[in-house]
């Protein structure tokens, strides 16, 4: 992201006689979007922009440009928001005033009058799944911001981080197309047959670092192994950490969620899989790489749903796993209502780790959690307070953090890096450059 502008700086641009020429758009794509100018009280003023490759009104069958923000526009809308054409140019444009620290993943929904919305019924249930359905119809055409001077963030994203938006350093190589691939020497991926689950799962393994003491190494537990592994590598970012010497030597374990329906089941709450973890997987891992069972350098982390189970872990097996990484957990389980009535959230009834913590007293075994969620994901926000509320009055060490930003794994990237950070360096760990 490019430095912010003075104020004033988009409305100038786009009023510009030159707007929409090629010497117009070589000076945007120079610059790269979006463009961002300071704005008094913490906050900037952020402007988006398209180049319709068909030009003009005269020539284009583009109706709208539809921005779908994370944490910003709201996609439930069925009049959702949508950039605006500069008459009589190929310019498309829309801006906004947000926090000076946001971050946030975008992408932009180009679309033709056959694919604006439907006529929506009366009924409110009715017109809820007409708006579900006409939305989603328009994921094919989401589109990464092709003026955008970092990479797409995945296959149709951009990823815009404001002046102060907190550091993701570790990130830099993977933004800017120059990370390495993960080691294959220090890489083993397997199938997990798991005998008490009755399921199967790849499973990735990964070593960081040298270690003459390979048995103190940590263990570091990462759930969604699949969107850490593949979707959004973390190997690259690891490796840099550790090499910097900001994490020590440590044994990353990923483990894949099967499927969205075996998530749901395993995840929130499942005594079952984490059985399965310690009685099954961890013997299978300790045969290929020797690390730590001390539960202080241990941690197992997860973000959603995977921040509910990290939780989950520790306090029920804080001989195991002593240290939590959390991030947006799904403390509103199995309470949909926090989601669907939010409006109500201060008379329901907390989730059921909540009520566990709170009720439970204080703790003979206090863990140490590295606990964020994001401020515009409301939900999730508050019952994260109500979570981090009960862990310090039953005595476990809690580090709390809210950013600006939604449920968005451009944000959890960030928050795995300083979470690691915190939770090992803490742990007295020997922090040591990587061979």
């Amino acid at each position: 992201m490019s430095a912010a502008q003075t104020s004033g700086f988009a409305a100038a641009l786009l009023s510009s006689p030159l707007a929409g020429e090629e010497v117009w758009w070589q000076q945007v794509a120079e610059l790269g979007t979006p463009l961002v100018e300071a704005q008094d009280a913490g906050r900037v003023w952020v402007t988006f922009l398209w180049r319709d490759p068909d030009g003009d009104e005269r020539y284009s069958a583009i109706r709208r440009v539809y921005a779908d923000i994370n944490g910003v526009t709201d996609h439930h809308s069925t009049s959702p928001q949508s950039l605006e054409r500069l008459p009589g140019t190929d310019v498309w444009h829309w801006s906004m005033s947000i926090e000076h620290d946001w971050r946030g993943s975008y992408a932009l929904i180009p679309v033709v009058a056959a694919q604006l919305p439907p006529v929506f019924s009366d009924d409110e249930q009715q017109r809820d799944e007409q708006q579900r359905e006409w939305w989603c119809s328009l994921f094919p055409c989401a589109i990464a911001d092709p003026l955008n001077v970092a990479q797409p963030w995945g296959e149709q994203l951009s990823a815009a981080h404001m002046p102060q938006a907190p550091s993701q350093q570790a990130w830099r190589a993977v933004d800017n197309g120059s990370a390495l691939p993960p080691d294959a020497a220090r890489l083993t991926v397997f199938d997990w047959r798991s005998e008490r689950l009755d399921n199967q799962r790849r499973i990735w393994l990964y070593t960081t670092g040298v270690s003459e003491t390979p048995t103190q190494r940590p263990l570091c537990m990462v759930l969604d192994g699949q969107k850490w592994a593949q979707e959004t590598p973390l190997f690259a970012a690891l490796d840099a950490e550790t090499a910097q010497g900001n994490l020590p030597p440590a044994v990353w374990l990923f483990i894949d969620a099967i499927d969205g329906e075996t998530r749901c089941r395993e995840l929130p709450c499942d005594a079952a899989f984490w059985q399965a973890v310690q009685g099954e997987l961890l013997p299978q891992v300790a045969h290929l790489t020797p690390f730590s069972d001390d539960p202080n350098h241990t941690v197992v982390s997860g973000q959603s749903y995977g921040g509910l189970a990290a939780l989950y872990a520790g306090l029920h097996w804080p001989q195991r796993f002593g240290r939590v990484l959390t991030q947006s957990g799904s403390f509103w389980w199995p309470n949909l209502q926090f989601i669907t009535d939010f409006d109500l959230r201060d008379t329901l009834e907390p989730g059921v780790l909540v009520t566990q913590v709170g009720q439970g007293g204080r703790t003979a075994s206090p863990l140490v959690i590295f606990q964020e969620a994001g401020r515009r994901e409301a939900d999730i926000a508050f019952v994260n307070q109500q979570m981090y509320d009960a862990l310090t009055a039953a005595g476990h060490q809690v580090h709390q953090r809210v950013y600006a930003g939604g449920h968005d794994t451009l944000c959890w990237r960030g928050g795995l890096i300083d979470g690691f950070r915190w939770l090992l360096n803490d742990a007295g760990l020997t922090v040591a450059s990587q061979g």
